[in-house]
């Protein structure tokens, strides 16, 4: 079931990039691109050879397969393999644009092989490859590489996807400076009596009954009046001779 979902979404995605080839071709491309990858070095010379004898020939005769073109791609992968002081080696650069086609139809991709086998490499080539293509003027989003390392098995589950961890102690979440109307209308949620933060990402978040917010401002706005409890430190009651005492004092024991 997961290789057909797999196929059909690289046959939406290849359509809607050739909306004028035909759906046999469309579909034995598409059976090419979500399987090649996966096979191993025997497997895959069975699979190319079987690919223009069983399926063409039986399913799909008279049908022929226009080769994509990876004129650019290849070249710069090509090159990126050359910055690297790296041998260009035609498996590698087909794994390379294998990756390349894998990610374009699956956000989750798993590079697959024993140490020495190249997996760093093929992946490290092809984010050097975008974004060569994207500053050479290929403006496309999907070229923007920013790569973040990580040893899942160096850290705990809570760390990873995150855990609660909240006690029974009472807690302030204490904010200072002043209000940005804009800033506290996101707060509404959280400051009302459910107490749940929602935030932009469409993620809802409880605060538990031993939290508490706490803003310490210069002026506040009625909307904001309206949300929270207020209590009002009138500079009048305190005036100036209080600071002068404690001020004062320190030097009077010396």
């Amino acid at each position: 079931c997961d290789c057909v979902c797999v196929c059909v979404c690289v046959f939406r995605s290849l359509k809607r990039e050739n909306p004028h080839l035909s759906e046999d071709v469309v579909l034995i491309r598409a059976l090419r691109d979500s399987n090649l990858p996966k096979f191993l070095k025997d497997d895959a010379v069975i699979f190319r050879r079987a690919l223009p004898v069983g399926i063409l020939t039986d399913f799909f005769p008279g049908v022929t397969i226009p080769e994509h073109d990876y004129s650019v791609l290849q070249s710069t992968i090509h090159s990126s393999l050359c910055q690297r002081s790296l041998q260009h080696l035609p498996s590698i650069i087909s794994k390379v644009i294998q990756l390349y086609e894998t990610m374009l139809v699956r956000h989750g991709v798993m590079l697959v092989g024993p140490t020495g086998s190249g997996k760093t490499t093929v992946y490290c080539v092809l984010a050097d490859t975008l974004d060569t293509l994207y500053h050479a003027g290929h403006q496309n989003p999907f070229y923007i590489v920013k790569t973040y390392m990580l040893n899942q098995r160096s850290v705990s589950m809570g760390e990873l996807y995150g855990e609660q961890d909240f006690s029974d102690d009472h807690k302030w979440v204490i904010s200072g400076g002043p209000v940005d109307a804009l800033w506290i209308e996101n707060m509404n949620t959280v400051l009302d009596d459910n107490k749940m933060l929602c935030l932009a990402n469409s993620e809802r978040i409880k605060l538990t009954s031993s939290i508490d917010m706490m803003f310490e401002v210069r002026l506040v706005s009625p909307p904001t009046v309206s949300c929270c409890g207020m209590v009002y430190i009138d500079p009048e009651e305190l005036k100036w001779m209080p600071y002068a005492q404690s001020v004062h004092t320190p030097l009077q024991s010396l």
